[in-house]
């Protein structure tokens, strides 16, 4: 299945080579699970602080059972901190 994965931040150097900007299409197995995303891209899935699936916020301790769909859209952030 596809699915399109956006990163943001220090994140966008684990975009795909098919990557346009901050997004990149992504093609998993069947049901694959958002930590299954991670790791094909080699994020490193201790960095990964917030996790939207279709504009919906996933709380990371699911990642590892929360199943993906064609055409969902995975967008990952790392921790960020401002003043």
């Amino acid at each position: 299945m596809k699915i399109t994965l956006k990163l943001y931040a220090t994140f966008m150097p684990y975009l795909p080579s098919n990557a346009d900007g901050h997004a990149a299409e992504l093609e998993l197995s069947e049901n694959a699970t958002i930590s299954e995303a991670i790791e094909k891209v080699k994020l490193p899935d201790d960095k990964v602080h917030l996790i939207l699936v279709n504009g919906v916020y996933v709380s990371p301790d699911v990642r590892t059972t929360h199943a993906l769909s064609e055409s969902d859209v995975l967008a990952l952030w790392p921790a960020v901190a401002g003043g």
